[in-house]
């Protein structure tokens, strides 16, 4: 089961971008953007930037500023904490339970975006990383064969933030992280429960860390 199979239009494609900009700590809270600046940064015109960004404001993502653009919206310790129990909760159990269940090639469909990861991490893009990693895992989370629970997940990650991604790019560390993609799926592959468990949760907890911007080597 797939995500994201329909053609996205542009409206939709500028959203992800922004939110793939906006998680990896690209767009900062408390800094006024514009519309027009926006459009300019991702080559595309204000329309559907401003569309976008309203419906950033829907999902509490990004508030308005009058006559002046959006603003990002700030994320607590505790608003961390309980994203992230809130993930753990949801993944960590539908994700072990797909260990030893998958088709070979659905397995295979999820190798070169767990490359991507990979390259992105390499190359230290940052906005090319958040997008192939939320690809992957919802990608894998679909094949539980819960749609409403792919939109939970989605959302959860749109509403985060991983300050420390720049920390990690700089460091060279964040490529430990990345290959924790192609682990997990071996592990999968292997019908491994017990070690796709392990992985995913310390996954998740390496994510805490990034939210919080803290910079220690994953």
């Amino acid at each position: 089961m797939t995500t994201e199979a329909r053609p996205l239009h542009l409206r939709e494609q500028v959203g992800h971008a922004l939110r793939a900009a906006l998680v990896a700590g690209e767009l900062e809270p408390g800094v006024v953007y514009s519309a027009p600046a926006l459009a300019a940064r991702f080559g595309v015109s204000a329309t559907p930037v401003r569309e976008a960004m309203l419906d950033l404001v829907r999902e509490g993502l990004v508030e308005t500023v009058r006559n002046k653009g959006f603003r990002v919206t700030a994320l607590s310790d505790r608003d961390l904490d309980e994203l992230t129990e809130l993930r753990t909760l949801i993944e960590a159990p539908t994700v072990t339970g797909l260990a030893g269940r998958l088709d070979p090639a659905a397995l295979d469909a999820l190798e070169p975006l767990a490359a991507r990861i990979e390259t992105a991490a390499a190359a230290g893009d940052l906005i090319a990383y958040v997008e192939a990693d939320r690809r992957f895992h919802l990608e894998l989370l679909g094949h539980a064969g819960n749609r409403h629970l792919v939109e939970v997940v989605r959302d959860l990650r749109a509403r985060a933030r991983l300050y420390g991604l720049r920390t990690l790019a700089a460091r060279g560390t964040l490529a430990a992280s990345a290959a924790e993609h192609r682990q997990l799926l071996d592990l999968l592959r292997a019908g491994d429960r017990a070690g796709v468990e392990k992985l995913i949760r310390q996954h998740l907890d390496h994510v805490r860390g990034l939210w919080a911007g803290e910079d220690d080597n994953p």
